[in-house]
């Protein structure tokens, strides 16, 4: 017995070193590591490849200046304009799109996918504007923008009823989103209170799309992805 006992113990360490060589050598985040009864099972979520839907882009992770998502297509939902998004999020986004409309929630898209040398012009031009301090607390550099994805949009209803305005909150369609856009993998980015972490103002407009799974959990916690990747702004 004491041998067997002895190579059990040896097969578990070995396990873990294991374990722990997955972990360090990965070019992504481990995100969560579980012990399961069976073995060991461990849940790691890619934060950096470009075409992951969890990429993380803010104020400390840029993308490259020529990056441009390969699956961009006009989405089959109400636009503001002529846009496009990731094709991976389009079903999940019908999905959302229709159960609003069921409930009596009219929604569009006013902004999608942006392109490096757009969101130049655009920052560029606040920035003449407003000041670079104050431009940089809504809009981001160019290379820092989460709409360079794909993956990020900006949403209002049809009416335009306080569109792009933190007013949006109290509208229905900001209240229906609130509560509803995690169920489809989109989470709200720059919620309340969170400027300090997240870089940017309040944005109730803002959202964007990590997978249903993901969103889940982000919304459960109540953390931004800053704080719940543990990642810098």
């Amino acid at each position: 017995m004491k041998k067997y006992f002895i190579f059990a113990l040896i097969l578990i360490l070995s396990a873990c070193s294991t374990k722990q060589d997955v972990v360090k050598s990965a070019s992504v985040y481990p995100v969560e590591v579980n012990k399961m009864a069976e073995g060991i099972e461990i849940d790691i979520v890619d934060l950096e490849s470009l075409d992951s839907i969890n990429i993380v882009v803010n104020k400390t992770h840029d993308l490259p200046s020529d990056y441009e998502p390969e699956d961009l297509i006009l989405p089959e939902v109400s636009t503001t304009k002529k846009l496009y998004i990731r094709e991976v999020i389009h079903e999940d986004l019908k999905e959302m799109f229709n159960d609003a409309e069921e409930a009596g929630i009219l929604l569009s898209i006013t902004s999608g996918y942006r392109s490096y040398s757009y969101q130049k012009t655009l920052f560029n031009n606040y920035a003449a504007r407003d000041g670079i301090e104050a431009a940089s607390r809504y809009s981001a550099r160019p290379g820092q923008s989460e709409h360079q994805t794909g993956l990020a949009l900006d949403l209002a209803s049809q009416s335009g009823k306080c569109t792009l305005s933190t007013c949006f909150k109290d509208t229905d369609e900001g209240k229906w989103l609130n509560a509803n856009a995690w169920k489809y993998g989109f989470i709200l980015r720059y919620p309340e209170g969170k400027e300090e972490i997240t870089g940017y103002m309040f944005e109730p407009w803002h959202f964007r799309y990590v997978g249903k799974n993901e969103a889940q959990k982000i919304q459960d916690s109540g953390l931004t992805i800053e704080e719940y990747y543990d990642t810098e702004k």
